[in-house]
């Protein structure tokens, strides 16, 4: 199983990926705290037995080296000891948003997951490419 994490300051939305090549987004972990939604993660890669994490990261902006560091940072907090990939997640959001079915105004999560789903469908998709 992969999984893919959209991290945020409030919520981490977070999507998983079949052999199959399925990819669906799940409940978002809503953040009290870090460690708190740290735990929430690790659980969740726990519980669907996640080998491999795919985390977005936004590239370019003047805040990139600040969100790079507070993402890894998140992610070591992590209890994972499988594959952790990379990459950029630069519109994720916005191409989330055109899947039409979250309710922006709504902090539900929904987008955030969605956001993964995007994250992990690019991953997949330049896999193939590179195989």
């Amino acid at each position: 199983m992969i999984a893919a994490i959209d991290v945020g300051l409030k919520r981490i939305g977070i999507a998983l990926g079949y052999k199959n090549g399925v990819t669906v987004p799940i409940n978002a972990v809503l953040r009290k705290n870090r460690n708190q939604a740290a735990f929430d993660v690790s659980s969740v890669l726990k519980e669907w037995s996640v080998a491999r994490l795919v985390v977005g990261i936004p590239l370019g902006g003047s805040s990139e080296d600040e969100m790079r560091r507070r993402i890894s940072h998140f992610v070591s907090l992590l209890d994972f000891s499988g594959e952790i990939i990379y990459i950029d997640e630069s519109f994720s959001s916005i191409e989330a948003s055109e899947f039409g079915v979250a309710n922006h105004k709504k902090k539900d999560g929904k987008l955030d997951s969605l956001s993964a789903l995007v994250i992990l469908q690019r991953y997949l998709e330049k896999q193939k490419f590179t195989k």
